[in-house]
């Protein structure tokens, strides 16, 4: 599943890109997003940051509180589970990407293969997102079984939210948005290149 996209575009174009009010983010936010991190994301028609992942609770092997795992990715068989069902039901989200990567290769030797849209420097993923005590507004993209293009390299790509699929998705019924919880039918862009998936975050 996806772990990392990227963001090229500015705060301002990605305001204008949704054609929604942008919330001060007070810095300037990396290009590369992986979970933990903090992103833009458009809900309740403003563009503002959310870390990417939904905290989960972790214990050790003694009953010790452990830091909160991100849970960055929601499969689309898990959305009525406890986990999820309430998020989906009520805050649904957009995710801007510019790209998203899977790793491809041999254990060890993987190496990043980047998807986009051609031509374009933003598309919109789907997302829902919820209030969390840990780390505030976290959003989590949600995943459906990977389309021809992406299947050679994973099993699940991200749910790609067309312009004209924007509203039903943020206002729809959650049986209207499940609907839309597709493979993309479009043409993708595939940059294979040979960065090593596993690099020192910046």
């Amino acid at each position: 599943m996806c772990n990392l996209y990227q963001i090229k575009s500015s705060q301002t174009e990605i305001a204008d890109f949704f054609d929604a009010i942008a919330q001060d983010f007070g810095s300037n936010a990396a290009d590369e997003v992986y979970p933990g991190y903090p992103a833009a994301v458009l809900a309740e028609g403003k563009v503002r940051p959310m870390v990417w992942g939904s905290p989960l609770q972790r214990k050790g092997a003694k009953g010790q509180p452990l830091k909160p795992k991100p849970v960055n990715n929601a499969r689309t068989d898990k959305l009525k589970s406890f986990f999820w069902r309430d998020s989906f039901e009520n805050r649904r989200c957009l995710i801007p990407v510019s790209r998203f990567a899977e790793a491809e290769g041999e254990k060890g030797k993987m190496t990043r293969t980047w998807f986009s849209m051609p031509g374009e420097p933003l598309f919109a993923v789907a997302g829902i997102w919820r209030n969390s005590d840990e780390w505030g507004e976290a959003s989590s993209m949600i995943m459906t079984e990977a389309n021809a293009q992406v299947a050679p390299v994973h099993n699940r790509m991200p749910v790609i939210v067309t312009r004209e699929k924007w509203t039903p998705w943020l206002t729809g019924t959650p049986h209207e948005a499940f609907d839309l919880c597709t493979p993309f039918a479009g043409e993708l862009q595939i940059d294979r290149t040979d960065d090593p998936w596993f690099r020192r975050r910046s």
